[in-house]
């Protein structure tokens, strides 16, 4: 056992390492960089490396913002890279105050945020946000407000097919199903989320829906397979340092311990959860935190501290004004003012559990919640309609396109084949003037020799006849023969 701590405690100290080292050097990298551009980068590299230390993220957030909104001013071709960054700076600091209980100024924020992606052209931006903003609205307890904005979130995400985006988002809409009552439901999209969360390999998407799972088999009564999920979502979230994961996770195990009746392990893991909330000032987790340590602490008998972890849990949950706080909240003061036979404050106090519970789960919001799956399943279903619609479209066109085409080259063919024969046509009358220019030409030298040579001949005839007068015929020849012999 003691060898396996060490090694444990010396994979904790390389990892611890590893990291440092990997924040000094982007810090290295930010302290050199020549460009505004790569600078924007480290910065969101550094928030993301803080994460989990809120003293220290906010700051590189606060660079950020400041370097994105110089750039944005003197404009040029980069400028749309600039607004990403400005609107996730902003998207941070809406996340900073809705983990602070300042719904109003997150909304602000969160709008602002989307505004400038929408202007950016990153859909995805655009997603995460709206997906924020619906998670506000659930947390103020406006349930129809909040699936709407989730539902367009799922929209978009499932547009750009980014499945870890749909997978966040369905893990939203699975905890406002499950607060409806609806576990069965719930489950299957906590376990769809679990199988895409495994894929990508996001942890923290991991561990949230194996805490998402977890709470379904704990509102089961399945204790063993609630606790095992619960520990798994614990382990990884400790690996990763998620320590709002992790509070969230301390508070959940606390909660089996509890209903086993082992109550001061359950006040253990509630105290571990508070003191980190508190570190992180996650207002939420405090409220939640600090309602169950009351109510621990009412079943220990203790009612005098319970009272006062009570009271604190409703002057948190009042201060950030989340309908489900208050409620938990109300319903332990209930309890401990009934057993201090202070029924007029329980009274009041069961009265406004009754208020915030109707707020949260009434059958408006459950027909809100019908509806807005009914809505998302038709347009989704309609969606696919349209892409069949317009496949058998294209097809139709491409069928067309091919006939048109056949056609065209058939045309062409044809009228290839008349330009051939008009070509040869010309070609043979061409060739025929030709011959008979020719022939005629022929002919008329012809006829040129031919009278040519008939005035030879008649030149010639005519010589003849004058050479045939000139010479003595053969008698007068033989007569002056005959004289010369006698002489």
């Amino acid at each position: 056992m003691r060898k396996i701590a060490l090694i444990f405690i010396l994979l904790f100290q390389l990892n611890s390492f590893g990291q440092n080292r990997t924040i000094d050097s982007l810090k290295l990298a930010l302290k050199n960089a020549k460009h505004d551009t790569t600078r924007c980068s480290i910065l969101y590299s550094l928030i993301d490396e803080y994460w989990s230390d809120e003293k220290v993220w906010p700051k590189y957030n606060e660079q950020l913002k400041l370097l994105s909104e110089k750039n944005i001013l003197n404009g040029g071709s980069l400028k749309k890279v600039y607004l990403k960054h400005l609107a996730y700076s902003l998207n941070y600091i809406g996340i900073t105050a809705n983990n602070h209980g300042d719904a109003p100024r997150a909304l602000e924020y969160y709008k602002k945020a989307m505004n400038i992606m929408e202007e950016a052209g990153d859909r995805e931006g655009v997603a995460i946000t709206l997906s924020n903003i619906g998670r506000v609205y659930k947390n103020q307890g406006n349930i129809t407000m909040g699936l709407e904005y989730y539902y367009k979130s799922l929209m978009i995400f499932e547009e750009i097919g980014d499945k870890d985006g749909m997978a966040n988002t369905l893990n939203n809409i699975a905890v406002v199903i499950y607060s409806q009552g609806d576990i069965q439901k719930a489950l299957v999209c906590f376990q769809e989320i679990l199988k895409i969360k495994s894929e990508v390999g996001d942890k923290e998407g991991i561990a949230k829906a194996l805490g998402g799972i977890g709470g379904i088999y704990a509102n089961q009564g399945k204790v063993v397979m609630a606790l095992e999920n619960y520990n798994k979502s614990l382990n990884i979230q400790q690996d990763i340092g998620d320590k709002m994961g992790i509070s969230r996770s301390l508070n959940y195990i606390g909660n089996i311990y509890k209903r086993q009746g082992e109550i001061q392990k359950a006040l253990d893991y509630y105290h571990k959860s508070l003191k980190i909330n508190e570190e992180i000032d996650n207002k939420g987790g405090i409220a939640y935190t600090l309602s169950n340590i009351a109510n621990s602490m009412m079943e220990k008998g203790e009612l005098k501290g319970a009272l006062i972890y009570a009271v604190k849990g409703m002057q948190t949950a009042k201060e950030i004004g989340y309908p489900e706080n208050v409620k938990n909240s109300a319903a332990i003061l209930k309890s401990i003012y009934q057993k201090q036979n202070k029924y007029k404050e329980a009274f009041e106090m069961y009265e406004l559990e009754i208020k915030m519970r109707d707020s949260i789960n009434n059958q408006e919001t459950q027909k809100a919640a019908i509806k807005k799956q009914m809505q998302y399943t038709y347009e989704k279903q309609e969606e696919v309609a349209k892409a069949e619609h317009k496949k058998e479209l294209e097809k139709q066109q491409a069928v067309a396109e091919e006939k048109n085409t056949r056609q065209n080259i058939i045309i062409g063919s044809v009228a290839m084949g008349l330009l051939l024969v008009l070509i040869f046509a010309g070609y043979v009358f061409k060739t025929l003037k030709a011959t008979r220019k020719q022939k005629a030409l022929i002919e008329h030298k012809n006829k040129e020799i031919e009278e040519k040579q008939k005035e030879i001949l008649d030149s010639i005839q005519y010589a003849r006849r004058i050479q045939m007068a000139q010479i003595p015929s053969e008698k007068r020849v033989g007569n002056i023969l005959q004289r010369l012999k006698k002489c």
